[in-house]
């Protein structure tokens, strides 16, 4: 009997192995790669480990499940996968790319260069593993070779702005300042718009203790990119050192704007609401601090000075406890609780601790204590020495997050298919999307308005709008409402036509919006921005009439069609053409031509503004995506496939599902 059972079990063994063999392992892989394709990643393994268990001879399913693996941040189970995939066939660059940023993010950095110099092998001008192994030398504190690493691609690309700003990036760290600047200066030598260059001169100068040289570099890093919260930060220790104590706190209130949870915009806030007596926001401040880290013993003792200016001394004793329990033989603390102390009436507590003070005192006069030399305004967010509660905080080494390794994988198998649409155009807006590629675009002209006190909100250019909740109508209703009596007062104001033309926009009311930009342009014909918010209107009037529809010329593949009527693209353009003349560096406007050109189905002009909106503005990531779609549509997938890598390596990462279904594809004539 028992041996009967054993029999059944084998045949059982051997039909399950018949069976696995007999699977269709092309359409499995096939089926497993869509579920990488839907972010079903779990789906996705068992597909993969269904083509491995019948032919384990191949390479393939052991990337496609460790990529499966990566996305799950199993960097060892997809690290083993890789390594499964290059013993099969080691002639894969996808394996070692993947299997560096595996190891990358086990911080294994010798590991991971290994596995750049074996995909540089294969693909010797690869520019991300070259980028990626210089990262690693710096983390690996190898400064010479990280240095190698990027005059190895100057060498490939001395005109790409970026790659001298890298060259800094490692000098920088390895703390040859003057090495550093001479690459900022050459970085911003080929693109005076490298924000990152200008932010990392600024470091240079404000080691130096050159602050006002500081903030005017940091300036110039904010105008390009506005919405980071860090840069507004270093400005304000920047200001604060000049004693610009309103200035450093404005860059506070704009920093934490943008970052709520910022640590050092909180603390450092809170100080400077003390320095000016505002108590009570001050204590809101370390609130956050505390809330943040709980055992901040120097935000802890801020918070009870704050308490026993406000009068809450009970609140004071409290926190001051605390931070005794924990420092005891932090005097300036004995001393603050005495003061309290004797506030609350008690006497006798108040003695004890000014005779331990007293007994402090004599010791460090005879030498038996310790004295802080820590002279600087400001301390490190690694410093932790009680005695600087005062000081300002500075980001340190301690404090950097890892540098960011970002997985050129993410947009191949993107969750969802990409159509061969173009980015929206930039508009004048209140409100932008909150997608994961969403940009403010700076022109002065702009905050000129928004300084002007007449607009409801902050006025954007921005790539991404959002839909209006029933309170921003509510908001702009009353605006529009409140600019009809100033119109009525002072018929002959420009400004407030223009801004009603905005808030007429906001809630769709095109044809009133319409007639009040043509009557501030009445007024005042010189004003550039009144054209182009009625080029905006026109081509929103456009979208609005056009009859839209789709048809399929190639299998699987979609294009956009239109109507014969331009007459409200074509009064768009001119519109354009006309800020243009006034302003020619406005990248914008060719921006924005080029997407009427799509539109209008004027392929070779819509590619020709693209570009001539890329010379102006060189990382303009919307600009080269669309002139990428224009090319795909015209069937150009040659030229169209490296215009969507650049704009995946400047943050669009849908880019990269239209690489990865173009980039194999023969050009065709598209008549």
């Amino acid at each position: 009997m028992r041996s009967g059972r054993k029999a059944w079990i084998l045949f059982l063994w051997c039909f399950s192995v018949s069976a696995m063999s007999q699977i269709n392992t092309d359409r499995m892989m096939l089926m497993g790669r869509n579920a990488l394709y839907y972010e079903d990643y779990v789906l996705s393994i068992r597909r993969f480990n269904m083509v491995i268990s019948a032919k384990p001879y191949l390479p393939e399913p052991y990337f496609y499940r460790g990529l499966a693996k990566f996305y799950l941040e199993d960097y060892t189970g997809a690290d083993e996968d890789c390594g499964a995939a290059i013993d099969r066939n080691p002639f894969l660059p996808d394996n070692y790319r993947l299997r560096g940023l595996c190891r990358i993010n086990l911080n294994r950095y010798e590991d991971a260069v290994s596995d750049y110099r074996a995909l540089l092998g294969i693909e010797p001008k690869d520019e991300s593993a070259w980028h990626n192994m210089s990262l690693c030398y710096l983390q690996l504190k190898q400064y010479d070779k990280a240095v190698e690493c990027v005059d190895h691609m100057l060498a490939l690309w001395p005109q790409k702005a970026s790659l001298h700003t890298l060259k800094a990036q490692a000098l920088l760290t390895a703390s040859d300042t003057v090495r550093a600047m001479e690459s900022i200066d050459r970085a911003l030598g080929i693109n005076p718009y490298e924000g990152q260059a200008w932010s990392m001169k600024a470091a240079i100068h404000a080691r130096r203790e050159e602050y006002k040289q500081a903030e005017e570099a940091l300036d110039k890093s904010i105008l390009q990119t506005p919405r980071e919260p860090g840069l507004y930060i270093n400005r304000a220790l920047a200001r604060y050192h000049q004693r610009n104590l309103r200035g450093a706190m404005n860059d506070y209130d704009t920093a934490l704007e943008l970052d709520t949870v910022n640590y050092i915009g909180h603390f450092n806030r809170g100080l400077l609401r003390a320095q000016v007596g505002d108590d009570n926001r001050a204590i809101e401040d370390f609130n956050f601090v505390l809330k943040l880290e709980p055992d901040n013993m120097i935000a802890l003792f801020n918070r009870a000075l704050m308490r026993n200016n406000t009068g809450d001394y009970a609140g004071a004793i409290r926190d001051i406890n605390i931070v005794l329990k924990e420092f005891t033989e932090f005097w300036t603390g004995y001393q603050f609780r005495a003061e309290v102390r004797r506030k609350m009436g008690d006497l006798k507590g108040a003695e004890l601790d000014e005779f331990k003070v007293l007994k402090a005192q004599m010791d460090r006069r005879y030498g038996n204590g310790k004295k802080n030399k820590n002279m600087n305004r400001t301390r490190k967010v690694s410093d932790r020495t009680m005695e600087d509660y005062n000081k300002l905080v500075e980001a340190d080494k301690s404090e950097q997050d890892a540098p960011a390794y970002e997985s050129e994988y993410r947009g191949k198998v993107q969750n969802r298919k990409t159509e061969l649409l173009p980015e929206p155009a930039a508009v004048l807006t209140y409100h932008t999307g909150a997608g994961l590629f969403r940009r403010e675009m700076y022109r002065k002209e702009i905050e000129s308005l928004n300084h002007s006190g007449v607009l409801p909100a902050r006025l954007m250019l921005a790539h991404e709008e959002t839909d209006l909740d029933e309170s921003d109508i509510e908001k702009y209703t009353s605006s529009i409402r409140s600019l009809s009596n100033k119109i009525a007062a002072q018929p002959g104001n420009a400004l407030f036509y223009f801004a009603r033309a905005i808030d007429e926009y906001q809630v769709q009311g095109l044809e009133a919006a319409l007639d009040d930009v043509n009557r501030s342009i009445e007024l005042d014909g010189s004003y550039i921005m009144a054209y182009y918010l009625r080029a905006q209107i026109r081509m929103k009037l456009g979208e609005v009439s056009a009859a839209e529809k789709r048809i399929s010329p190639v299998k699987g593949e979609e294009k956009w069609t239109y109507d014969d009527s331009r007459a409200a693209y074509q009064a768009a353009l001119e519109d354009y053409d006309h800020v243009l003349t006034a302003e020619p560096n406005f990248s914008e406007c060719y921006y924005n031509k080029g997407n009427i050109y799509i539109r209008m189905k004027l392929l070779p002009e819509a590619i020709d503004a693209y570009t001539r909106a890329i010379m102006l503005y060189a990382d303009y990531a919307e600009a080269y995506y669309n002139r990428g779609i224009a090319y795909l549509l015209s069937g150009d997938y040659a030229s169209g496939i490296p215009d969507l890598s650049r704009a995946g390596e400047l943050g669009l990462y849908k880019a990269y599902n239209l690489i990865k279904r173009y980039r194999n594809k023969p050009d065709v004539a598209v008549e």
